[in-house]
């Protein structure tokens, strides 16, 4: 009989229904998996809301204080899929109660908070991880291994954008993504956490930075009926938007390559757009979150009369990460997989003892980019992240 680990799942909107199904998928694709998750108990602070997401999502029980929760006996991993604001202080908890810890992006709203957090998890000797769920899509796994080969040479360039529009209309309300307090942060944080985990991931530590950020509306409705930015409605007073709509950024990495970096909600016609460009002396990676199953790839080791772009549809179980879990070549995932990629390496990271990347470390580091694109867009000047 495989060994288990209960869960204890704190939210269940957007982000909890996508745990929820990783969750929930994870043993029935990765049979191999190291421990088997219970879906254990169900957190939030409306208990009828709750009710129904735990028999959707397939949840044993409810729980409607996080504090009771965490200090359950009967449970080994707390996932935090909750607003920014009560990552820090659910996620210090859980770990000094003995929990491993999962936790949604970016890690926290403040350095401060970030190293605090990790300082919490080194301390009680638990697996902390950060969920930035693009590193498990397979085509950014084999643009990760093609570097790691040396396929493309030494990396002189990074160049990515984070593009979506949801927010363009002013009188969309004035929901809690687009306040300070709740948040932390706006594009930045929300979309550019994604970009900078994966420059890390790919390229290597940013050493110093220059950055902009602008808000383009800047009072809106204040939100009614709900505050969670799917089904919110706009009231008649207005409201102050405290966070920025738009971050973009230069960067030095420790190998010598230079990036830029830009996330927005104001890109009109663009719903989702993830992409970057990695140029080598050897060849370019392109991707594009939109076409997942896809790699775009120039190698000088190609032969010169077929020498130029290949797109690459990253679906082979023989030679792509994870595939083999799903279905034959050629049959394409998508975005809800890479939740399950997620929790079937953070389980069996559990298993060894050991936190799997992103780790809280790579949170907090992530964090001390976003602390300096501010810090450096109130200064007008080049920064260095704060890593110590």
């Amino acid at each position: 009989m495989p060994q288990t680990i209960n869960v204890g799942l704190v939210g269940y909107k957007f982000m909890g229904k996508a745990h929820s199904n990783g969750y929930r998928q994870v043993a029935s694709f990765f049979p191999e998996v190291a421990l088997r998750p219970v879906m254990k108990v169900l957190c939030g602070r409306d208990a009828a809301a709750v009710q129904a997401a735990a028999e959707q999502f397939g949840w044993q029980e409810i729980e409607t204080d996080w504090h009771k929760l965490v200090a359950r006996p009967d449970l080994g991993l707390i996932d935090v899929s909750t607003p920014g604001d009560s990552h820090a202080e659910i996620a210090i908890a859980a770990a000094e109660h003995g929990k491993h810890v999962f936790c949604e992006k970016p890690l926290a709203n403040t350095l401060q908070e970030a190293k605090a957090m990790l300082q919490a998890v080194q301390k009680a000797g638990v697996v902390g991880m950060v969920n930035f769920n693009y590193r498990r899509v397979p085509a950014i796994q084999l643009a990760k291994q093609l570097i790691d080969e040396g396929r493309i040479g030494q990396i002189y360039h990074w160049r990515a954008v984070y593009l979506q529009d949801w927010i363009m209309d002013p009188s969309f309300p004035l929901v809690w993504r687009l306040q300070k307090e709740a948040a932390g942060a706006g594009a930045l944080g929300d979309l550019g956490a994604h970009i900078v985990d994966l420059a890390r991931m790919l390229v290597g530590e940013v050493t110093a930075l220059n950055g902009l950020t602008t808000t383009f509306i800047k009072q809106r409705p204040l939100a009614t009926g709900t505050n969670d930015g799917l089904g919110a409605t706009a009231g008649q007073e207005m409201g102050e938007v405290t966070v920025d709509d738009a971050a973009l950024f230069l960067a030095r990495f420790a190998n010598g390559a230079v990036g830029s970096f830009e996330a927005t909600r104001f890109a009109k016609g663009r719903a989702n757009y993830n992409s970057f460009e990695i140029n080598g002396s050897k060849g370019t990676i392109v991707f594009n979150l939109e076409r997942l199953n896809e790699l775009n790839v120039f190698l000088d080791e190609d032969a010169p009369d077929v020498r130029g772009f290949r797109n690459v549809l990253v679906t082979d179980s023989g030679a792509h990460k994870y595939m083999s879990a799903w279905w034959p070549a050629g049959h394409i995932i998508g975005w809800e997989h890479t939740f399950t990629h997620g929790v079937l390496d953070l389980l069996n990271g559990i298993a060894a003892g050991q936190a799997p990347a992103p780790t809280f470390e790579d949170g907090m580091r992530c964090q001390a980019i976003l602390d300096a694109v501010e810090r450096s867009a109130q200064s007008g000047s080049w920064v260095e992240p704060d890593y110590n």
